[in-house]
């Protein structure tokens, strides 16, 4: 790099009726760079000047980068208890026009409070200018906070803020979660402001589009701006993994691999999100021949651990249901389980038809559909066993809210499980991963999905998990009369009374308090009547019904 990129250029920038106080290097005026970083710092006593290593990290690379006092901060003019979310945004909006080419990607950095306007750039600049973004142990903030002034700490600002649980209607988070492009979370090991729900909610929403690097620094602390001025080494690998693969928004290993899995002279021409996924990004890659194929990839931090196992599980249950009729399976293309090859772990699989069917016309006659399916999957006997179930949740792990009838609830699942004879398991059946072609009387199932849990154990379980989703879905009801209906289709003896209510209940428990977890999908899916009062009351209704019918002193 030569001396006239590495030098620290002071700027003064009126904006907001204030002047604020900037530094930038890297390329010149009209000569050309890979991207321009934005840096911004966090609330407090946070300022341009701790980022200045990280400034010249970013040139380093070939880029513009830039970082400034906000108003109330460092060098600029203003008084910070005047500062609002608002002002900060309009302030980085004038800096950001002002001294970045309109024509050349973006890269945000947000430490602490900067999160949440990183966000809001996001919304204002979109994608397609959006390069790639960066949050270092960030906030996000309640709607509501948006106009106010942060004040002396002991005004409406801080009672927003400090109300629990307010950010979790930040629009902030509804942004990161539709960002396609690159994404990294550096999270500190020890973190006094952010609470770690907050940072729980960052990872999975940026974990839902963006090809996100969740990135733990154990020996840090909140402050990250100061621990990338004292540490180079983590400063490096932090900017290199940033900048990796920025023209293709961070997927350069996963398209080479990609590409290798496919026919001689046979190129992807265009990939799209696939709405309804919940643990893996899911997209369909369009060939230049109009053969569509599916890519399955785990970028959610806990799934991308577990991935080994899961996507090597996929890959032989795809390989065994390939030569069996009556369960319609994708086929398998390529599978990368450990992301040897690919930015992430990654299988590639054929698309069937149809598609996701989660309203309410046809019904009942989809959900008859459904307990002949999976009366079919259970009649499955592959050459070897798959792995034994695994329980999704425990007495101790479920946390009600109280009262008797929850209480009797759990204490119906603290016991050992009941005796069983085996089959073979999806594990994870529901309507989410149930491809449906025609309607009416024409109505077909045309392929079942999501194969990453299978497993072995009671057909009770799988009866279990499609009853519980049914009734947040449709009603209780429709899960508290799913046995009747996988039973008349000629499914597999169930257990009775008591030992017939564990396995339900092991299930449905898994999803409290928060039935809305299972619904994210759904909802993208157009179920936006499915909020969490809705869910929660369905839930409490069904469980309430159980007990009802399958406890015998209820």
């Amino acid at each position: 790099m030569n001396g006239r990129m590495s030098e620290l250029i002071p700027f003064t920038h009126s904006a907001d009726g204030e002047r604020l106080s900037g530094l930038h290097c890297g390329a010149g005026p009209g000569d050309p760079a890979r991207a321009t970083a934005v840096l911004l710092h966090g609330a407090g006593n946070g300022g341009k000047e701790r980022l200045v290593p990280l400034l010249s990290a970013f040139a380093a690379h070939g880029c513009r980068a830039l970082a400034f006092d906000f108003s109330g901060h460092g060098e600029s003019t203003g008084v910070l208890r005047e500062l609002s979310l608002r002002r900060r945004f309009d302030q980085a909006v004038s800096v950001i026009d002002a001294y970045t080419p309109v024509d050349e990607p973006l890269i945000l950095v947000g430490f602490s409070m900067s999160g949440q306007t990183v966000a809001d750039l996001v919304r204002h600049y979109g994608d397609d200018r959006v390069a790639a973004l960066c949050l270092c142990a960030p906030a996000v903030y309640t709607a509501e906070a948006w106009d106010v002034p942060f004040g002396e700490g002991d005004g409406p600002f801080s009672e927003l803020i400090r109300r629990p649980g307010s950010w979790r209607d930040s629009p902030a988070l509804d942004v990161l979660a539709a960002y396609e492009g690159r994404a990294v979370l550096a999270v500190p090991g020890t973190d006094d402001v952010i609470p770690p729900a907050v940072t729980q909610a960052v990872s999975e929403a940026l974990a839902r589009r963006a090809q996100f690097t969740h990135w733990e620094l154990p020996e840090a602390e909140h402050r990250l701006g100061l621990w990338f001025r004292d540490h180079p080494d983590d400063r490096r690998e932090f900017v290199t993994a940033l900048l990796t693969g920025l023209g293709e928004s961070g997927w350069t290993a996963t398209r080479a691999w990609v590409a290798k899995q496919l026919p001689e002279e046979r190129s992807v021409a265009k990939s799209t999100f696939l709405k309804g996924g919940w643990s893996a990004q899911m997209r369909r890659l369009t060939l230049d021949d109009g053969t569509a194929l599916a890519l399955r990839t785990f970028v959610k931090p806990f799934f991308r651990r577990h991935a080994p196992g899961l996507l090597a599980r996929e890959a032989e249950i795809l390989t065994l249901l390939a030569d069996l009729e009556g369960v319609p399976a994708p086929e398998l293309i390529g599978v990368d389980a450990t992301a040897e090859h690919c930015d992430h772990p990654s299988l590639l699989m054929s698309v069937l038809p149809g598609r996701v069917r989660v309203d309410e016309e046809d019904l009942d006659l989809r959900v008859d559909l459904l307990a002949a399916q999976l009366a079919r999957i259970h009649r499955v006997v592959p050459s070897e066993r798959p792995r034994v179930y695994q329980a999704w949740t425990s007495p101790e792990r479920v946390s009600h809210p109280g009262g008797e009838m929850w209480r009797r609830a759990v204490d119906m699942i603290r016991r050992d499980p009941p005796p069983y004879e085996g089959c073979f398991l999806h594990r994870d059946f529901h309507s989410g991963n149930v491809l449906f072609t025609g309607s009416g009387a024409g109505l077909r199932i045309s392929g079942v999905v999501d194969w990453v849990e299978t497993s072995w154990g009671p057909a009770d379980l799988d009866v279990a998990h499609c009853s519980t989703a049914l009734a947040l879905l449709h009603g209780p009801e429709y899960g508290l009369g799913f046995r009747e209906r996988y039973e008349a289709q000629g499914g597999r003896l169930l257990a009775d009374g008591p030992d017939h209510l564990y396995w339900r209940l092991l299930d449905a428990l898994a999803y409290v308090p928060d039935a809305a977890k299972l619904a994210g999908p759904w909802r993208e899916l157009g179920r936006t009547d499915l909020t969490p009062e809705v869910l929660g009351g369905r839930l409490e209704a069904y469980v309430a019904g159980l007990l009802e019918r399958y406890a015998e002193d209820w």
